[in-house]
């Protein structure tokens, strides 16, 4: 392997997100030393996620298979049901282990920065799922608290409000400014208990 070949290794690991460049030559240097352990299973990982992983059908969460672990969990509360920007809030929440309702994955936030439109976010696929059962629920808009979160959390519950369900947000104990992905269990857990009518 030339060098050229391990700075590009560098560079790839440098591109994601929460990892700089000095953390990359780190991460590259461990794999390297440990070639026969962690690169050789870091390598199999990713390749088996690469042939395997995709969307469900049902609520738009990544897994191996579809519909998901979430949806295909008969213990779980049919009747509530999470709507969120990313997969990466879904399993943010997953990790507190406290919610056992539903998801629903928007795909983004509307945003004029990042080009994501109103057209661009998956609301048919909820109101389908609500109109398609005999619905007296809860859904909860976890959005982060940056404004495009917010602009987001009131274009959703103006585009479901006739579906006569209670429409409820996390509490402001999460920090303005803050994704659902970045916060700790804890305080996911509070937002969830203190949630509120909106």
């Amino acid at each position: 392997m030339s060098f050229g070949e391990i700075d590009k290794l560098v560079s790839c690991i440098g591109r994601l997100p929460g990892v700089g460049v000095r953390s990359a030559v780190r991460i590259v240097v461990h794999l390297l030393k440990r070639r026969d352990s962690a690169m050789d299973y870091l390598i199999k990982s990713l390749t088996s996620v690469y042939e395997k992983a995709r969307r469900c059908d049902v609520c738009g969460n990544i897994d191996v298979k579809s519909p998901c672990f979430v949806c295909s969990d008969r213990r779980r509360d049919d009747h509530t049901i999470c709507i969120v920007a990313d997969v990466s809030d879904l399993w943010a929440i997953e990790r507190t282990g406290f919610y056992r309702g539903k998801y629903h994955v928007l795909g983004g936030k509307l945003s004029a920065f990042d080009g994501i439109r109103p057209e661009d976010i998956d609301l048919d696929k909820l109101r389908q799922r609500i109109n398609g059962l005999e619905w007296n629920g809860e859904i909860i808009i976890a959005m982060s608290a940056d404004l495009d979160g917010q602009t987001t959390m009131f274009f959703v519950k103006d585009k479901i409000k006739e579906l006569n369900v209670k429409i409820t947000t996390l509490s402001n104990g999460v920090p303005m400014g803050s994704d659902i992905e970045g916060l700790d269990e804890g305080t996911i857990i509070a937002a969830f208990k203190q949630r509120r009518d909106i």
